[in-house]
């Protein structure tokens, strides 16, 4: 089961709608007061695996069956920080026999009160985003042979840079290519089972961890989608954006954008305005940054269109976007990613830069 009290929906409960859509593991039942005898299938279509009932309490959703064995904690509020209010609820499912799955920066396994109950009850409790004990400065690491690294950006936080590189993945996937998906986030890791939450770790560190979680995503696969984080131009969260654009190396980026948002997600002062760039500009400063380091290039355009809720005037936006930026535009969530993919695999490999890091790997490992 998911708990989103009162923030059941694409926003802040970015993270219960991203295991429910891309995650393997059953969803029983949404816990949403504000929201009770609504359905997931209102907000993600009408698909067997989205009829989920939202329902109102703890108690209603472990009357569902089959029963859930785990409660996992579906917000990303700013800052990351538990709400008072549920911890009654937190301790009543674990004391019901629930693990507990917790992507937000307080750790649950660091209080008293939970591990205590936990350790009677004998329930996991599970923190996403603790980082690794592994504490590495980037060495500039060289991309294997034959591997090709995309790294999602974005003009703003929680406008689908996860769920377009896993549309990419599932793409790339489909038409042979052998891909993996680099979480860099507690949704991502949620959903596949690995990865590192680098807006945890320390910033020292955060380029060397990024290295590290590439190298594991070539392992994976010979294209390494890398999740990306925040937003360069973000007045919170810009720190992450940058640390991912240097620690992947990426040989291209895809910049997430959505149209229709005016100003960033920042609700820390409400009566002052950030505006969101624009992407020519924004698009040249990504590409600028990366290079300081190692050369990349933003080859596409991935849109979220969802504030457009007409499919045509959605399309034509895509359009006007690709006649702004003169690069591929789509909306791969809304428009499945095959077409999208198909012209990120031939910008790609017609990089000059993509030829001359594989001469070099070949060196390295001659």
């Amino acid at each position: 089961m998911i708990l989103a009290e009162g923030n059941f929906g694409f926003h802040h409960g970015k993270t219960a709608m991203g295991v429910i859509r891309f995650g393997t593991d059953k969803v029983v039942a949404v816990i949403d007061s504000t929201q009770a005898g609504r359905n997931v299938r209102e907000w993600l279509g009408d698909s067997g695996r989205y009829d989920i009932p939202i329902v109102d309490s703890l108690n209603a959703a472990l009357g569902f069956l089959p029963r859930a064995d785990a409660l996992l904690i579906g917000i990303a509020p700013t800052g990351g920080r538990l709400p008072d209010e549920w911890r009654v609820m937190i301790l009543a499912a674990i004391r019901s026999g629930l693990d507990i799955l917790s992507g937000l920066h307080t750790f649950l396994g660091d209080d008293p009160e939970f591990a205590e109950a936990a350790q009677r009850s004998g329930v996991r409790l599970v923190d996403y985003r603790r980082p690794p004990e592994r504490n590495e400065t980037a060495v500039g690491r060289l991309h294997g042979l034959g591997k090709r690294v995309l790294l999602t950006v974005g003009t703003d936080c929680a406008i689908g840079k996860m769920s377009v590189a896993l549309e990419l993945r599932r793409a790339a996937t489909a038409a042979g290519r052998s891909a993996s998906f680099v979480p860099t986030g507690q949704t991502g890791m949620m959903i596949e089972g690995w990865g590192v939450a680098v807006d945890r770790v320390i910033a020292d560190f955060l380029q060397g961890a990024t290295e590290s979680l590439v190298e594991e995503g070539e392992r994976r696969g010979d294209w390494v989608i890398v999740e990306g984080q925040g937003s360069l131009d973000h007045p919170a969260y810009s720190s992450v954006t940058l640390g991912l654009i240097h620690g992947a190396t990426p040989h291209a980026m895809v910049m997430v954008h959505k149209p229709g948002m005016a100003d960033h997600d920042f609700d820390h002062l409400p009566e002052r305005r950030f505006p969101i760039a624009s992407l020519p500009g924004f698009i040249a400063l990504h590409e600028q940054l990366a290079s300081t380091v190692a050369p990349s290039k933003v080859v596409a355009i991935a849109l979220n269109t969802s504030l457009i809720p007409d499919e045509a005037d959605a399309r034509r936006i895509i359009e006007a976007t690709e006649a702004e930026t003169g690069l591929p535009a789509d909306d791969p969530v809304r428009f499945g990613g095959d077409a999208l993919w198909r012209r990120i695999d031939a910008a790609v490999e017609a990089l000059p830069w993509v030829a001359s890091a594989d001469e070099a790997a070949a060196a390295v490992a001659g």
